[in-house]
């Protein structure tokens, strides 16, 4: 049987038990039809691109299934049909793969990467600018009555 990997987005306010029910919906599809899922991932609720009915995130699903084309084609009719499925994608693949996808790997190097000490900070524009530079820069200094001229309004 071919192999596919499909991405559905649902609604985010439905709750992550919700998804993983239209997930098993598919799940009880394919057997009927005598196919599989060999992989299931859920990568969370991530921001969208764009607004799509208007929600602005989404619980995105990967699923990888070993199913007859026929099967397919009935898994995409229930979740076009489903309510909370905001979009779906589906792919043929040679191979499912069964190692994390890029999406949960990424996830974990942002977890292990040290968010600790990350040195000084250089000088000059890189400031908030909330502090009160008055007495920082040459032209906003005081200067002594003696240096200012009264013909020239105090320019020299």
């Amino acid at each position: 049987m071919p192999l596919y990997e499909s991405v559905f987005i649902a609604r985010n306010d439905v709750t992550q038990a919700q998804v993983d029910a239209v997930a098993d919906q598919v799940a009880g599809i394919l057997t009927e039809q005598g196919g599989e899922v060999k992989k299931r991932e859920y990568w969370g609720l991530r921001g969208l691109a764009y607004r799509i009915k208007k929600n602005r995130k989404g619980h995105y699903m990967l699923l990888g299934i070993d199913a007859t084309p026929a099967a397919m084609q009935e898994v995409e009719r229930q979740l076009g049909l489903n309510e909370d499925v905001l979009r779906v994608l589906t792919l043929r693949v040679e191979a499912i793969d069964e190692a994390p996808s890029a999406i949960l790997s990424r996830r974990g190097e942002e977890r292990d990467r040290d968010r600790g000490f990350r040195g000084p900070r250089p000088p000059g524009r890189f400031t908030s600018g909330r502090r009160d530079r008055g007495d920082e820069r040459e032209e906003f200094r005081a200067r002594p009555r003696d240096e200012v001229d009264p013909a020239t309004g105090g320019e020299e």
